[in-house]
């Protein structure tokens, strides 16, 4: 019984200082950028010595990961839209567009790791991503209760919305140039899934005389 409490004991205290770890490579990020994250710098930061930092992160890809899985967990988190199958499909849109928007503005360097592969020879690891696959289902949850979304619809969504984001930080961060027209773009998604759902597909054949 005694070894169970030590044993949950050390993983508490190992997940707060992990965690403690994480927001502090964020403040280096936002401050050097990704590419520009130290881990001597994040140990002096802390005021430990790097061999015990690595202890928790055994190289700066495990650091990224640990980001990663932190900033999808960070989304989550931000503003959940809860499903609600009284909504019209454009109102969904919208709701769940902008909030993307805010949550990606609020912190660009984030949004960086997130979205973009900007670390040479980055991958998450399974836990990190499946942290991202819960973001996307529930972003994706509230769309699916009032409308028969398909991947491909999903993927122009998804794309189109980035786009615009991206577009806001590269060429006017602070500004609304591009992240303004994303009602517009919301409406042009509908009409587009609506007029595809209302057009016969062409593998359906005519009625008529028989060739």
């Amino acid at each position: 019984m005694l070894g169970n409490q030590n044993a949950d004991w050390r993983s508490a205290r190992k997940a707060t200082a992990l965690a403690a770890i994480v927001d502090m490579a964020w403040e280096l990020a936002r401050e050097h950028g990704l590419a520009g994250l130290s881990l001597r710098d994040l140990a002096r930061r802390l005021g430990m010595a790097t061999p015990s930092l690595y202890s928790y992160v055994d190289s700066k890809h495990a650091l990224y990961d640990a980001m990663f899985a932190d900033g999808w967990q960070a989304f989550i988190d931000f503003e959940p839209q809860p499903a609600d199958p009284t909504l019209d499909l454009a109102t969904v849109l919208k709701v769940g567009a902008h909030r993307w928007v805010r949550f990606s503005l609020a912190d660009p360097v984030r949004h960086q790791l997130l979205n973009h592969r900007t670390i040479p020879g980055f991958e998450p690891s399974p836990d990190s991503y499946a942290v991202a696959q819960a973001a996307y289902l529930q972003l994706r949850a509230p769309i699916e209760a009032v409308a028969d979304f398909t991947q491909a619809d999903m993927d122009l969504l998804t794309g189109t919305v980035d786009g615009l984001i991206t577009q806001q930080l590269a060429n006017e961060p602070g500004g609304k140039r591009w992240v303004g027209q994303i009602d517009d773009l919301m409406d042009l998604l509908v009409h587009h899934y609506e007029h595809r759902r209302a057009t016969p597909s062409r593998a359906t054949p005519r009625k008529g005389k028989k060739r």
